[in-house]
């Protein structure tokens, strides 16, 4: 079968048989450039495992903010994880490194094996998405512990390593994945824990959690050693959210036939809210 292009000239598809590729395919790589909102052009990288089932995008933003976006389609986990560096001019010599994990929608991104078969026909093209889906508010309800991490999905332990304790993820998603994988919410009791920040915080017997008090924003918080509540939103600028599907004379007399003919992009933003044992760990949140 030959490539199909889309109508703005961007991908074409080889749609080729799985055989027919040279063994070892099932882990293939893009560098997209990608224009921002803040007219800044960055790079991202674009990897798909067919065997894993998995996609990993990253790119680094103009402040040095390294983003690292994973999908487990077989989990339905989403992790986001950023590196973000210290402001040496206020004490921070060091660099801290944050993994946000919540449930992820198979159909909010074209599938691996699509993903895996997807080539740029101009690779020095600046893109755009064509659909800007806003911005999603997350509150972290657990510090989720690496070592037993995979219970949620195999590649945490290994991409949040570095993160330590700066692990999160919330409870309605633990309730999606419990439900997933045919098991009890309080089986990932051995790997989540509820932030200890707040007095009145406590588990039930059902892993529900009760009788939250809010933390003041590190925003409005002066003392650098006071424990609050930090935002750090981390937007993914251009990402294929869909197939396009053009039709075309079928193999009979007046007959129509469907064949995917490119990609929809889009783009989306997360805030996440989370527990910080000082603000100092949150200086951007001001």
């Amino acid at each position: 079968m030959m490539p199909y292009t889309n109508s703005f000239g961007r991908f074409t598809y080889a749609f080729v048989l799985f055989l027919s590729v040279v063994v070892g395919f099932s882990d293939t790589q893009l560098v997209i450039n990608v224009r921002n909102q803040g007219g800044d052009v960055v790079q991202e990288n674009i990897s798909a495992n067919v065997s894993d089932d998995t996609v990993t995008l990253e790119f680094q933003r103009s402040d040095g903010t390294l983003v690292t976006q994973l999908i487990d389609f077989k989990n339905e986990v989403q992790v986001l994880k950023s590196l973000i560096l210290g402001e040496e001019e206020r004490g921070q010599s060091q660099y801290q490194v944050m993994c946000f994990i919540f449930h992820f929608p198979k159909d909010s991104f074209i599938s691996s094996d699509a993903m895996s078969k997807l080539r740029q026909k101009n690779p020095g093209t600046i893109r755009t998405p064509e659909e800007d889906l806003g911005r999603t508010n997350r509150t972290m309800d657990y510090v989720v512990f690496v070592q037993h991490s995979g219970m949620i999905s195999p590649y945490i332990p290994d991409l949040c390593a570095e993160a330590g304790t700066n692990v999160y993820a919330r409870h309605e998603d633990i309730i999606k994945w419990a439900a997933l994988q045919g098991i009890s919410e309080t089986s990932y009791l051995t790997a989540i824990k509820a932030f200890p920040s707040t007095p009145n915080l406590f588990l039930s017997n059902d892993l529900r959690i009760e009788d939250t008090s809010s933390l003041p924003s590190c925003t409005d918080t002066k003392n650098m050693l006071t424990q609050c509540q930090c935002h750090l939103e981390l937007c993914i600028g251009w990402y294929p959210c869909g197939l396009k599907y053009c039709k075309g004379k079928g193999p009979t007399k007046n007959s129509v036939m469907s064949y995917r003919c490119g990609i929809k992009t889009c783009r989306t933003c997360h805030l996440f809210a989370y527990y910080v044992a000082q603000k100092q760990m949150c200086l951007w949140d001001e």
